[in-house]
């Protein structure tokens, strides 16, 4: 019997919509496929069709609703900055350096709360240093270190040295827009994620240093844990982590927010994200679900206490 799904995907104009909405077009369905009249599927199919004999607008009913829901998950992704690892493009501003450009601020715009102005990748080759007054990916303008912009660093390989701060895996470093700390290097190698800001009233004066270590675990709900890392008003940098199954409900962002991976998979309403994926959600977007399925560490930067809506 033919898979009531292969006609409303011969519909004509069904694959231009649904790559116009922003999704790839569906594969292509296996000639030894199993019957889908036959198969575990036959219960979801029959529940889509309408009672009775079928009538030929039920194609068309279920195409509509189906590009509906397309839409709609296509409109919230496109209101995120997703960025996958392997979109990313390696610069090289010091020998032994290199940096990969996660998000960028639009010069001349006005901040959303808690926006960055640069987050960046960083890998430094064992025995590397890093002067930290060179051009970040993309522009010749912003610059690391530059005058005006506070740094967050947060070790996720190898060790660091900034300046006379030796930082190992997790360690957590601030350092204030009005601060040097000196060159970074590594004598092992590192893997650090570097994140440039416009200050707050209530910015630090001097470097801050959180130790992994010194930051307890918490439980924050059901499922999964957390370690406060660093915080100025109400906004932190934090580590989560979550067992399989663990679900964060609906909930929106009074300032921006910025996911991390780390290890495991983790979906964002229906984006899922990997090791080193990035996502930063605007303040005033929402999240309808997040959810883990492997189990998941990540970081986060945004507010300190989630908006439950």
């Amino acid at each position: 019997m033919r898979d009531p799904f292969d006609a409303l995907l011969a519909t004509p104009d069904l694959l231009a919509d649904l790559v116009e909405a922003g999704l790839p077009p569906p594969l292509t369905r296996p000639a030894d496929a199993p019957d889908a009249q036959s198969d575990a599927f036959a219960p979801l199919l029959q529940a889509i069709r309408p009672t009775g004999t079928r009538t030929p607008d039920a194609p068309d009913a279920m195409r509509r609703r189906l590009l509906a829901r397309v839409g709609a998950s296509a409109a919230s992704a496109r209101s995120l900055h997703t960025l996958r690892l392997a979109d990313t493009v390696a610069d090289v501003p010091a020998p032994g350096v290199t940096q990969r450009a996660l998000y960028r601020a639009s010069a001349g715009r006005t901040r959303r709360p808690g926006e960055p102005d640069a987050v960046t990748l960083v890998e430094l080759a064992p025995g590397a240093a890093w002067p930290m007054a060179t051009a970040l990916p993309g522009t010749r303008a912003a610059r690391s270190g530059a005058p005006g912009l506070q740094r967050e660093c947060l070790v996720l390989r190898g060790s660091l040295r900034a300046g006379g701060t030796l930082l190992h895996v997790h360690d957590y470093h601030v350092v204030p827009a009005s601060a040097d700390d000196g060159p970074w290097s590594s004598e092992t190698g590192a893997l650090l994620y570097l994140r440039e800001s416009r200050p707050g009233g209530d910015a630090p004066a001097r470097p801050t240093t959180q130790r992994a270590a010194a930051a307890p675990w918490t439980a924050y709900a059901p499922g999964i844990r957390r370690r406060l890392m660093w915080q100025q008003g109400a906004q932190a940098a934090m580590l989560y982590h979550a067992l399989p199954g663990a679900a964060v409900p609906h909930h929106g962002h009074r300032h921006d927010e910025e996911c991390l991976m780390l290890a495991g998979d983790f979906f964002l309403d229906e984006v899922l994200l990997r090791p080193l994926d990035y996502q930063l959600a605007p303040a005033g977007t929402q999240h309808h679900f997040s959810c883990t399925d492997t189990g998941v560490l990540l970081y986060a930067h945004g507010d300190v206490d989630l908006d439950l809506l």
